[in-house]
């Protein structure tokens, strides 16, 4: 039945590609570098693509969120704050995008992507320990509110590595260890997520034959990454944090060469 629109092998190559996003997604974000290639390679229309991708990581965020909030590493009202500002300012990014170029839009990730890298290796005790007791409510607040604004308006406006940028900033700005700002990353990965999904299903595009299994096979993914995250802490996030740094640095490079 897999013949209509992509082939057996393809399919295959697909869930593996979902369980691999999920479980880097789970960790430290990126897990579309992985999979939007893949389907688009699958031959599938690029709508479709979109669609099921957008389908499969709502469903296996949704897991990683829920077993770090049992593992008491996400602080709930922080989180939600932070997804309400992505959720605003990722609507009007994509506004704006319109009007900018695609050269543009990849000079300024390789500009960002080397910043990132370097603030992440310097700051080698970034995450080890949580230290956001020491800021006010209030503060608190208005500083994940922030972070969700440019974390959001970042994804309207160019997208890969939203829930890794997202970690970077409870880490750096708000001084939260590694797990729970990862924790509190997936907030923001759900709201994005389920805003695009909610479009995708009232527009029919989700192919379900392949949106399904991919799904499964995601939310193994996140399942297993967010326990590594949950068990090892800090060195493994850190770790998976610079490969997705790398590998999007380097796709934006040879998208810009190209």
């Amino acid at each position: 039945m897999f013949d209509m629109i992509i082939s057996f092998e393809s399919f295959i190559f697909l869930m593996i590609a979902s369980f691999l996003a999920g479980f880097l997604d789970s960790i430290a974000g990126g897990g579309g570098l992985i999979t939007l290639p893949a389907y688009m390679l699958s031959g599938l229309p690029m709508h479709m693509v979109y669609a099921c991708n957008k389908f499969a990581a709502a469903c296996g965020t949704t897991i990683a969120t829920l077993r770090y909030y049992r593992n008491k590493m996400v602080d709930i009202p922080i989180g939600l704050t932070a997804a309400a500002g992505a959720f605003l300012c990722s609507a009007i990014a994509s506004r704006i995008v319109l009007y900018l170029d695609d050269h543009t839009l990849k000079t300024m990730m390789l500009i960002v992507l080397p910043i990132v890298a370097v603030i992440t290796l310097v700051n080698k005790n970034m995450g080890n320990e949580n230290l956001s007791h020491l800021f006010g409510q209030k503060k608190k607040y208005v500083l994940s509110f922030l972070i969700g604004s440019f974390v959001g308006f970042y994804d309207g406006l160019v997208g890969p590595g939203t829930g890794t940028f997202a970690l970077i900033g409870f880490c750096l700005v708000l001084k939260y260890d590694m797990r729970t700002a990862t924790g509190n990353a997936k907030f923001l990965n759900l709201a994005s997520n389920y805003a695009s999904l909610v479009v995708f299903l009232l527009a029919g595009t989700v192919y379900w034959i392949v949106a399904v299994p991919a799904a499964v096979f995601n939310i193994l993914g996140n399942y297993i990454g967010a326990g590594v995250a949950i068990k090892k802490g800090a060195a493994v996030i850190k770790k998976m944090l610079m490969v997705v740094i790398v590998l999007l640095f380097f796709k934006v490079l040879s998208e810009f060469i190209m």
